[in-house]
């Protein structure tokens, strides 16, 4: 048993929860003791009324079957790249959808068929997704910046039959065709009317949807049957392929209700995730279109002086976003914030991987509001670990167990540790929303599962209090002369440095200390590398952390290797340190 630091734990002082009156809208959930006594999923799944008469279809209970004054409520709020807006209420979503999935009934799509979604962040990317589920196919997003290796391992793994694409990134398609010989249509989504000579194997999607009906009798659905298929990135070998059901959208719906606390009727609600990735389709997707709310989506590329323009523009009440997004955002500084009207804003969240605490501290400076940290896997399809927005917020923590959920710490032989240990971080595999198999690695699914135990493949500790505190990923610790060192707190740690705008930390092989600890730091505006600032750095560390934990070698780098979600990849990191193989990058952000 490993005990784990606690600096995590007290160097930031916790965040009360507000008063009652201080809410700008009471939340869903007030107390959390309390529900957690008294809430299942089955609350949620009477409250979305299922199963509806066609079962459990996540199209359905997502766009078609509002109540009449929800279908007249707009759901999609999108700003193109260009400026262009166009706005789409759930009865238009409704009719565009249908047309989609007639579309994919006449190229002869089966049930379980696979459809793989290529597209840039425009409207007609949603209603394929959901007009392909209403055939109860299994779709693929894939994400837009995506290389043609990716697309190609990920068709030929899934075997898909149809891809949906533009003309601008179809020549990434085009180059790997051959070698995909399941894909057997390729529809092209041409908005500005450009393309003009189809191939053979290609439809034209909006002259073919122009001759079909805009409604469609979707077929009875069972919970079981699957909805979606994301792509984990690995650290050797292939991604893998999480599928998840459509009984999924019950804990999609429930914490978009008491985490996200969307208020459908008022909320404007903001997810900057790409639908490439679990978080743009379970959190800009299903779970607030099953609640019936308003959904803005950007098509560009971050800016902080964009990005605080829609939230002023759309009057955006809850914003969720990641990491790597809100350190960009304090990159920029503080005086761009106070050329908007940001007061809209009421609750805002992130996810990607776990949030430092100096941009908590950030954000309540300049917003007004703390970033409530949650954490959950492409594998749980859900969050799990949340900062709920009337709970104390420690720093630092990823939060307490959504009720419903069980977590524990286990040791190496998969039994529950006590608090205060740090150890391996473990779920009840409870939640509809827990992927059912990874495609075609059934052994590698169940390898996940001990003891009745998904194990997440994160080390993680335990407080008096129920909060979590993430300690890696297990192949991540860095044992440094026999002590363990999570890089995620010296990654914080290096951030509150005033010259370090991101840090990322690995273990270096040493013949001394078996490992130390190496950081790769990209520097503020108006801060220039320098053997002074690297050792100013050091003690900065070394005067919070223990003297074991401070980096022994600090790499400057203009820029971290991310995920489009916002993952540090330190094996990356570590990869090109030691000039090992890199592994699967298909999940490299652009």
């Amino acid at each position: 048993m490993t005990t784990v630091s606690t600096t995590q734990e007290t160097h930031y002082p916790t965040f009360h929860k507000p008063a009652a009156s201080e809410f700008a809208v009471k939340p869903w959930m007030d107390n959390y003791e309390t529900f957690c006594k008294t809430y299942d999923w089955n609350v949620t799944e009477k409250e979305l009324r299922l199963p509806r008469a066609n079962g459990y279809n996540k199209a359905t209970i997502c766009i078609d079957d509002h109540p009449p004054e929800v279908m007249k409520r707009p759901a999609l709020v999108w700003e193109g790249t260009d400026g262009k807006k166009e706005i789409y209420t759930f009865e238009d979503l409704k009719r565009e959808t249908s047309k989609a999935a007639h579309l994919f009934k006449n190229l002869g799509l089966q049930k379980g068929d696979r459809v793989f979604v290529f597209l840039e962040r425009i409207p007609e990317l949603y209603m394929v997704v959901f007009g392909a589920l209403k055939t109860q196919a299994l779709v693929g997003p894939l994400f837009a910046a995506f290389g043609p290796d990716a697309i190609k391992d990920r068709i030929q793994d899934c075997q898909a039959r149809y891809v949906v694409t533009s003309p601008a990134l179809k020549h990434r398609l085009d180059s790997i065709l051959p070698e995909c010989p399941s894909v057997e249509k390729v529809i092209v989504v041409d908005r500005e009317g450009s393309y003009k000579s189809p191939q053979a194997h290609e439809v034209l999607y909006f002259d073919t949807i122009k001759s079909v009906p805009d409604t469609f009798e979707v077929p009875y659905t069972d919970k079981d049957d699957y909805s979606i298929i994301h792509y984990t990135s690995g650290t050797t070998g292939k991604p893998k392929g999480a599928v998840h059901r459509h009984y999924a959208v019950v804990s999609q719906a429930a914490t978009s209700k008491y985490v996200l606390d969307l208020h459908p009727e008022q909320d404007i609600y903001w997810c900057t995730a790409d639908p490439g990735w679990v978080t743009g389709t379970s959190y800009g997707m299903f779970g607030p279109w099953a609640l019936g709310a308003t959904s803005v989506v950007y098509e560009g590329p971050f800016k902080a002086d964009t990005w605080y323009r829609i939230i002023q523009d759309y009057k955006v009440t809850v914003w969720y976003t990641a990491p790597t997004a809100i350190r960009m955002l304090m990159k920029a500084g503080d005086d761009v914030v106070g050329k908007y009207d940001l007061s809209s804003l009421r609750h805002l969240l992130s996810v990607g991987e776990p949030l430092n605490p100096e941009a908590i501290v950030w954000g309540k400076k300049v917003y007004g509001h703390v970033f409530h940290d949650t954490w959950w896997q492409t594998e749980t399809g859900c969050m799990h670990i949340i900062n709920f927005p009337s709970m104390d917020v420690k720093p630092g923590s990823m939060g307490r167990p959504h009720p419903g959920v069980e977590g524990a710490i286990l040791d190496d032989n998969w039994n529950p540790l006590p608090p205060g240990s740090e150890g391996h971080l473990a779920l009840r595999p409870k939640a509809p929303s827990i992927f059912r198999t990874y495609w075609n690695r059934e052994d590698v699914y169940q390898s996940r599962f001990k003891n009745g135990w998904y194990i997440t493949g994160d080390r993680a500790s335990l407080d008096e209090d129920g909060y979590f505190w993430f300690f890696g990923r297990s192949d991540d610790i860095i044992n440094t002369a026999g002590h363990l060192v999570g890089p995620f707190e010296v990654e914080s740690t290096l951030i509150e440095h005033p010259a370090v705008a991101e840090a990322g930390v690995i273990g270096k092989p040493d013949p001394e200390r078996m490992e130390i600890v190496k950081a790769f730091v990209s520097l503020k505006n108006g801060y220039t590398p320098s053997d002074e600032l690297k050792e100013d750095i050091q003690r900065f560390v070394r005067n919070i952390l223990a003297a074991h934990a401070y980096p022994r070698e600090i790499e400057f780098v203009e820029s971290l290797p991310k995920t489009r979600s916002g993952k540090i990849m330190r094996r990356l990191l570590k990869a090109r340190d030691l000039g090992l193989p890199e592994g699967d990058t298909s999940t490299l952000e652009d």
